[in-house]
């Protein structure tokens, strides 16, 4: 009898679900603009994996301009921004409240084109990422994405992939960044994934993220992964 209790308890147990932080959801603002990779379409793919998988609330910041991001108040109440755009020129109350909320220590993920989002704020690579973008290799040879750290979080359930996306030039990052994936295109080696601490926040920056790779689901469980991760939940 004693046994058969024992294992319902058991059996019982294994049905309740994770709870992760108090169950309450996950606040995410991903800031995109339209742009050579096209984050304005590739990210609605990112939200809809992450909400498949985690309890979340997205926003989205979408600007459809080079100097113009309206919408980024939302930055004052979400947990964690995923930063996708190209050299926009921000200026005035806009590129005060985007630098700070980038350079006070909040979670931050930066894809691809992150490295120089901003051309009136450049430093943001260095300052913020850990980065070191010095434009990119020629277009056309598949990149092999090769993961390289021995075990973290964010690269659970990620597989090595080939990436269509050129490879860019980041080597002489910062000293306190941990490198998690590199990639090679048959000429060179260079990190493409990383983490590291600003001011106790916590950064990820890929430099995947051409619209190809957005139909990985390797890629997309990574970045995913690091979302989650930046945010200090389970």
């Amino acid at each position: 009898m004693k046994m058969i209790l024992f294992l319902f308890v058991c059996a019982m147990a294994m049905m309740i679900p994770t709870v992760d932080a108090g169950d309450k959801p996950l606040r995410v603002c991903f800031i995109a603009a339209a742009g050579e990779y096209e984050p304005d379409k590739t990210l609605p793919i990112l939200q809809k994996y992450l909400e498949s998988k985690h309890k979340v609330v997205s926003t989205r910041v979408f600007g459809k301009s080079k100097t113009d991001l309206p919408g980024l108040e939302a930055l004052d109440n979400c947990d964690v921004a995923v930063l996708f755009m190209r050299r926009i020129e921000l200026k005035g109350e806009q590129l005060e409240r985007l630098k700070k909320y980038c350079t006070s220590g909040k979670p931050l993920v930066g894809i691809r084109t992150a490295s120089h989002a901003i051309q009136t704020w450049l430093d943001l690579d260095k300052e913020v990422l850990g980065g070191n973008y010095k434009n990119h290799y020629k277009d056309g040879p598949l990149t092999d994405v090769r993961i390289v750290a021995k075990q973290h979080p964010i690269l659970d359930g990620v597989q090595p992939f080939k990436s269509r996306g050129s490879l860019y030039r980041n080597t002489g990052l910062a000293k306190d960044v941990t490198i998690l994936l590199e990639g090679n295109n048959g000429e060179a080696t260079e990190p493409i994934a990383w983490t590291r601490l600003h001011k106790g926040g916590r950064i990820f920056y890929t430099s995947l993220g051409h619209q190809k790779d957005f139909e990985e689901e390797s890629f997309l469980c990574l970045v995913s992964n690091a979302i989650v991760w930046a945010a200090g939940r389970k």
